[in-house]
């Protein structure tokens, strides 16, 4: 069910949903967080898609500020989504113009759900300070996607010096295959290989415009304490591939294209291993599972890239940025 309230305001929305929750239409029961999307008019019917999918999962009240045209008198629209075109959550889109699109937070508080937490997702361009924006303030949880922005690699360092307690990035989201495919190869290798066979670099191929090859980078030079150079491939294409290299011989993970790996590593038989890239509704459902600060993944964005820059300023390798 769809329901329409042109030229409307936060008070009457918030109405109308009781209203519909009273006749059955909709139920608040259940509900675990508040979701709160900020995006633009041309963003909107993918994001609230998105949300939709992902609250099967996390049923939610889902807040959608589409902002329009800002020139103009101030004038809110208001539409609610409950039953099957809501998922397993409760839609409210708010369509703003004029000088009231300058005021998402006083939009949005009226309309939070009681004694639930709230999460910011930004599903274009991410603010300078997710946690000093006043929707970023409202939220436990604040989430950006830099390989959305104009300048992905530029986002995603300007990110790591606003870090705060509770920020994440879809960039990130993007690498956990990749991460817990490497993690599991260095146990397994274990078995084959000397433990006196340390890692003694690494080399990171991806995308320039990718952020999540930026971040596997950062997180390979925080994690081992090695030198990890970077070879740029051509723009859109994601993570190639990463070898780690060991006297015992190097342990590669490549994707050159497609969704399917291959895993190399000594002693060992090569594997094919399903690696497709993740959709916004994976990402955007794995960071709703967790409410607490991703302390992992502060350290990277914040310790691991300006230490990876160092190191890569020194050398003659290229250091290069990235996207997923």
């Amino acid at each position: 069910m769809i329901v329409d309230l042109p030229g409307t305001t936060t008070a009457r929305i918030a109405k109308r949903l009781v209203e519909l929750r009273d006749t059955g239409g909709a139920v608040a029961l259940g509900r675990v967080l508040t979701l709160v999307v900020p995006t633009d008019d041309t963003r909107a019917e993918d994001a609230i898609a998105a949300a939709n999918s992902a609250s099967r999962e996390h049923p939610c009240r889902i807040i959608v500020l589409a902002r329009g045209e800002r020139r103009g008198t101030s004038r809110l629209d208001g539409q609610v989504r409950v039953g099957g075109d809501a998922g397993a959550s409760e839609v409210v889109v708010l369509r703003s113009y004029g000088p009231l699109s300058e005021h998402g937070a006083s939009m949005v508080v009226p309309l939070l759900l009681p004694d639930a937490p709230v999460v910011t997702w930004w599903p274009g361009e991410a603010p300078t300070s997710p946690a000093r924006d006043p929707l970023g303030a409202l939220a436990q949880r604040r989430i950006t996607d830099a390989a959305a922005c104009d300048d992905p690699v530029a986002t995603l360092a300007r990110l790591g010096r606003e870090h705060a307690p509770g920020d994440t990035d879809f960039a990130w989201s993007r690498l956990t295959l990749w991460r817990g495919l490497l993690a599991t190869a260095l146990d397994s290798d274990a078995v084959t290989v000397p433990a006196a066979a340390e890692i003694s670099g690494a080399t990171v191929s991806g995308a320039v415009d990718s952020p999540s090859t930026e971040l596997l980078t950062a997180w390979l030079a925080w994690c081992l304490g090695v030198e990890v150079e970077r070879v740029d491939t051509p723009r859109g294409s994601g993570i190639a591939g990463v070898v780690l290299h060991r006297e015992g011989g190097d342990i590669s993970l490549t994707r050159p294209s497609g969704s399917v790996a291959k895993l190399s590593q000594p002693g060992q038989p090569d594997r094919r291993i399903a690696l497709p890239r993740r959709s916004q509704t994976e990402c955007l459902s794995e960071e709703l599972r967790r409410l607490d600060p991703d302390d992992v993944y502060g350290d990277v964005v914040t310790a691991g890239i300006p230490l990876f820059d160092r190191r890569a300023a020194g050398s003659a390798s290229p250091s290069g940025a990235a996207s997923a």
